[in-house]
């Protein structure tokens, strides 16, 4: 099939005097013919990723190319070192399945050179073919992924047996589950730039993981990369397919300008992938408590949450700051106090080592002494209680997952 598709773009190339290039819907880029003559960036970058970015999509889109029925002239964009170029939409019964696209700094290309009829409804069939061989199976992948996720053993077992019969995953060894999730300003939900870009992301951390080696799929707020077969035959720990992931995420949301943040969870490795139900579930949790605390840092293991494991499931359940330690709630209300409640958190983060703490925070000895005193007399509290100070370091941690203790910004 893919024969046929490059045999027609060097045909469609030949006919107009100049590089053709061919996307699917999805502006995923499918073939394209010898590029020579005048190149941009764009266009080079696309055949190097085998994908349009998020920031050229929109633009591309701007001017109406998903639903063009005749080709489209799109102005040049210097900022995004995109030259003119011309699109023309490719239907099949009026079935949109991809474009061709044409380089036309001069502005030379004709009507009659881009008609090509016989060519054009050569392609139109072709991609129809390949499109629709394309969409079965990443149906029949997706639609597993989706089981691989739900709740009966009986049907994640058969999901596993259907992928390694098809030859979609190299083996059914340790799994572990990733999830990339969107972080949008308060109150508004991730743009669908953003979910395009999380998409191929996972596509692109794919890649470098291997193809049969993970599934991915996307949810309303987050994606998921399912690690199928752990980490025999030099395949990435699951750190090392998470680094992968955010790296591709800071990218593309740094092509977007995107305002939106992603943070990556990890959960535990488990032994089959029929088990990775439960290693979702619990990167699931890892992504979501690292979207609350931006402290954790971009990618968030579950093993490595600590006692958020604990509060973040109890605050389900309305556990209060107060409920925990009545005096420190008082203390947080007030902006005057976050330089106190900082310091006692490190001190208690230190096990109550007072040279250790005065030489992170860089303060004089007496003043830390000063610090921890002047928060017992606030919080009437004894820092020599170590029941005191188990429930202060609780109603501490318990504040920054409310988002009511933000020392760090």
């Amino acid at each position: 099939m893919q024969g046929e598709l490059q045999r027609i773009v060097d045909a469609v190339a030949a006919h107009t005097g100049r590089p053709a290039l061919i996307e699917d819907r999805r502006q995923r880029v499918v073939v394209y013919s010898e590029q020579t003559g005048l190149v941009d960036e764009v266009r080079r970058a696309s055949i190097l990723r085998r994908q349009t970015t998020p920031e050229v999509m929109a633009w591309l889109r701007n001017f109406g190319i998903m639903d063009a029925r005749e080709p489209i002239r799109i102005p040049a964009h210097p900022e995004l070192d995109l030259l003119p170029r011309v699109c023309v939409p490719i239907r099949h019964h009026d079935l949109l399945l991809g474009f061709v696209w044409f380089i036309d700094a001069d502005g030379t290309l004709t009507d009659v050179d881009m008609e090509a009829t016989g060519l054009l409804k050569e392609l139109s069939l072709a991609l129809y073919r390949e499109n629709l061989l394309g969409e079965l199976a990443a149906q029949r992948e997706t639609e597993a992924a989706r089981t691989l996720l739900a709740d009966r053993p009986e049907t994640r077992d058969q999901a596993v047996r259907a992928l390694l019969e098809a030859g979609m995953i190299a083996g059914d060894g340790p799994s572990t589950a990733l999830v990339a999730h969107l972080v949008a300003p308060r109150h508004q939900a991730p743009d669908e730039a953003a979910r395009i870009a999380l998409e191929q992301s996972l596509v692109a951390a794919r890649r470098r993981i291997g193809t049969r080696e993970a599934l991915h799929m996307i949810r309303h707020d987050h994606g998921v990369l399912l690690l199928c077969a752990g980490q025999a035959a030099g395949r990435p720990a699951p750190e090392v397919a998470a680094k992968h992931l955010d790296d591709a995420l800071q990218q593309m949301t740094r092509s977007l300008g995107s305002v939106v943040r992603t943070v990556v969870g990890i959960g535990r490795t488990r032994p089959r992938l029929v088990n990775a139900v439960a290693s979702y579930a619990e990167a699931l949790h890892a992504a979501r408590i690292g979207a609350q605390l931006p402290a954790l840092g971009p990618v968030v293991t579950w093993s490595g949450l600590g006692i958020y494991r604990v509060l973040s499931r109890l605050n389900d359940h309305r556990l209060d700051v107060a409920d925990v330690h009545p005096g420190l709630a008082r203390l947080l209300p007030t902006p005057t106090h976050q330089a106190l409640l900082a310091t006692l958190e490190r001190y208690l983060d230190l096990a109550g080592n007072a040279h250790a703490t005065a030489a992170e925070l860089r303060l004089h000895r007496t003043t830390l002494y000063y610090r921890l005193q002047r928060i017992e007399e606030l919080a009437g509290t004894d820092l020599k209680d170590g029941n005191e100070r188990l429930c202060l370091h609780l109603a501490l941690k318990l504040a920054r997952l409310e988002g009511r203790y933000r020392p760090d910004g």
